[in-house]
C-alpha cells in the first residue's frame, strides 16, 4: 500500500508540475497526514523538493510549494547505431543534462567490441554527471533490430551484420540496463519530449528505417514486440536486394545510404549493376497528388535508376578509351569551382557555422519550413548537411534523390497508414532536416494513393529532436519506471 500510494503522489506532482501537500490530499483522497508522510519520504530520496510557499486558497496559512527535484536522479540513455554511438543523462525533471556521441563504424563490428566502445563513452558520461551531483539509477539501450524484451537478445540487426545476439549479457553497468528497439525508442522520445502527440507513427531516418506507433499515449509492439519494421516494407517487388535478405525494401529507396548514393549519382552496387530488366519499380503508383504515374520513368525511383545506368554507360565507354577513374566520393559536382571536391569536405565547411537553420528552400514553393539546426545532426550523419548544402544551391541531382526517397516513402507510408489508421505521421532522424524538400512529396503520394479510401490523410510533421530521438526515449524509460515505482528506488 505504501509503494501504491507512493507512486499516486509523485505521479500527482509530476501531472500538475507544482502543487501543495493540501492539494495532493485532495487530488488523491489521501489524508493530509499521510501525504506528509509520504511527501518527506520522497524528498529524502531526493525525488521531489520544496520550492516556497504558496497561497493555496484565500484562507489560511501558505502552503509549501512541491515540484519533481532534477537535482539528485537522472537516467542513462545509450543508442548503438550503425555509424554511431551516443550517449546522454536525463534528470528526473526531463532535463537533459550531458550529451555525448562518438563517429564509428559499427558495420559488421563484433558486439564486444561495439560495447566495450559504448561502455567507455558511457562511463565518462556518468563520471561527469556524479560530478554533477546526479545519480544514474538506470539504463536502455537502443539498438536498430528487433529485440526479445524478456532475453535482451537482438535476433536480426542487419545494417549491423548482428544475428542472434544476447547482447543484454555484455552489458557492464553498476546499475540495471535493458535493450529497446531503436524505433521504438525514438516514438517514445518523441512523445515524451517532443510534440506530445497521443496518436501517432514516428518514423526514424538513418541508415536503416523504423518506426514506432503510439496509441493513446502507449507505445504498440506487436505480438511479439517486432512491431515498426517500415524499413523492409515493400515498395517495389523487383527492387534491389536488400539486406534483410528481400528485395526492393524502403531502406533501398529512402536510407541514408541509398540517399547519398542517388544524390552523388555514384553507380550502384555491384548487386544493382547485375539487375535484370524486369528489376524496375511498378508503373501504378503515384508522383503527387493527382498525378498518375504513365509509365515508369515518370517515378523519381525510375528517373533516378534511368540516370545511373547512363553514368554507368559513360563510364564503360570512358574505360574502353582507357580513361582512369577516380573514386565516386571523389567526383566533383560539376560547375563546383570554390567549394571542396569531396563530400566529407563539403560537410567540414558546413560545421563552422554552427546554429544555421534549415530555411525552405526557395525554389520550392508551399514547402513546410523545418528549423532544424546542423548541430542536432550526430557527427556520423554530417554526409546529410553535404546534401542539404547541394539542395540550397539548386542541384538537380540533390533534388531527385530526395523526391526518389519521398516517393518511396510515401508508397511505404500508404500501406501503414491503411493498417494502423495513425492521427500523425512524425518524420525524425535525418527526414527532421530534410523536411522541407521531401515533406510535401511525402502528403501528395499518400494523397493520391489514399484519396478514394479516405477523405484525407494523416497530417506529415516534422520532429524537432532530430537524431537525439532514440536517446532520449531510453532515458525516458528509466523516468518513466522510476515515477512508476519510486519505492523500488528509496529501498535500494
Amino acid at each position: 500500500m505504501r509503494a501504491r500510494n507512493l507512486a499516486l503522489v509523485l505521479g500527482a506532482v509530476g501531472a500538475r508540475g507544482s502543487v501543495t501537500r493540501a492539494a495532493l490530499a485532495e487530488m488523491t483522497g489521501l489524508t493530509k497526514t499521510t501525504v506528509s508522510k509520504l511527501v518527506g519520504d520522497l524528498i529524502e530520496g531526493g525525488l521531489v523538493v520544496e520550492t516556497g510557499a504558496v497561497r493555496d486558497g484565500e484562507r489560511g496559512r501558505p502552503g509549501v510549494e512541491i515540484r519533481i527535484s532534477g537535482q539528485h536522479v537522472a537516467a542513462l540513455g545509450l543508442e548503438i547505431n550503425v555509424d554511431y554511438l551516443a550517449v546522454c543523462v536525463v534528470d528526473l525533471a526531463r532535463t537533459v543534462r550531458l550529451r555525448r556521441t562518438q563517429a564509428v563504424d559499427n558495420r559488421a563490428a563484433p558486439p564486444v567490441d561495439v560495447i566495450a566502445q559504448l561502455g567507455d563513452l558511457a562511463a565518462a558520461v556518468v563520471d561527469e554527471a556524479v560530478e554533477k551531483g546526479l545519480r544514474v539509477v538506470g539504463g536502455v539501450l537502443a539498438v536498430p533490430g528487433p529485440v526479445d524484451m524478456t532475453s535482451g537478445v537482438v535476433h536480426n540487426a542487419p545494417n549491423l551484420g548482428w544475428r542472434d545476439v544476447p547482447l543484454a549479457s555484455l552489458l557492464r553497468f553498476p546499475f540495471p540496463v535493458r535493450v529497446e528497439n531503436e524505433a521504438n525508442l525514438a516514438a517514445l522520445g518523441e512523445l515524451w519530449f517532443g510534440s506530445g502527440l497521443p496518436d501517432f507513427l514516428h518514423v526514424s531516418g538513418e541508415i536503416g528505417i523504423g518506426a514506432g506507433l503510439v496509441v493513446r499515449g502507449r507505445l504498440f509492439r506487436g505480438a511479439h514486440g517486432f512491431a515498426g519494421e517500415l524499413g523492409h516494407v515493400v515498395v517495389s517487388p523487383a527492387g534491389p536486394p536488400c539486406r534483410c535478405g528481400g528485395r526492393g525494401c524502403l531502406e533501398q529507396y529512402a536510407g541514408q545510404d541509398a540517399l547519398l548514393t542517388a544524390a552523388r549519382a555514384a553507380p550502384f552496387r555491384r548487386a544493382a549493376l547485375n539487375r535484370r530488366a524486369a528489376d524496375t519499380p511498378p508503373t501504378s503508383g503515384y508522383v503527387s497528388a493527382g498525378t498518375p504515374q504513365k509509365d515508369a520513368a515518370e517515378t523519381p525511383v525510375a528517373a533516378q535508376e534511368k540516370t545511373a545506368d547512363s553514368s554507368r554507360a559513360t563510364q564503360a565507354g570512358a574505360t574502353q578509351a582507357g580513361a582512369t577513374h577516380r573514386r565516386p566520393a571523389e567526383t566533383p559536382v560539376a560547375g563546383q569551382k570554390d567549394t571542396p571536391e569531396t563530400p566529407g569536405a563539403a560537410q567540414e565547411k558546413m560545421a563552422e557555422t554552427p546554429g544555421a537553420i534549415h530555411k525552405r528552400p526557395a525554389e520550392t514553393p508551399g514547402a513546410v519550413s523545418a528549423t532544424i539546426p546542423l548541430e542536432m545532426l550526430l557527427p556520423a550523419q554530417q554526409g546529410v548537411s553535404w546534401v542539404l548544402s547541394r539542395l540550397r544551391e539548386g542541384d538537380e541531382k540533390a533534388r531527385a534523390a530526395c523526391e526518389r526517397a519521398a516517393w518511396a516513402l510515401g508508397v511505404a507510408l500508404s500501406s501503414a497508414v491503411n493498417l494502423v489508421d495513425p492521427d500523425a505521421i512524425v518524420l525524425g532522424g535525418i527526414y527532421a532536416p530534410l523536411f522541407p524538400w521531401i515533406g510535401h512529396m511525402v502528403t501528395d503520394t499518400m494523397k493520391a494513393r489514399l484519396g478514394q479510401m479516405r477523405g484525407a490523410v494523416p497530417p506529415v510533421v516534422v520532429s524537432r529532436l532530430g537524431a537525439e530521438a532514440a536517446a532520449l526515449g531510453a532515458a525516458g524509460q528509466v523516468i518513466e519506471q522510476v515515477m512508476a515505482d519510486p519505492a523500488a528506488l528509496l529501498h535500494s
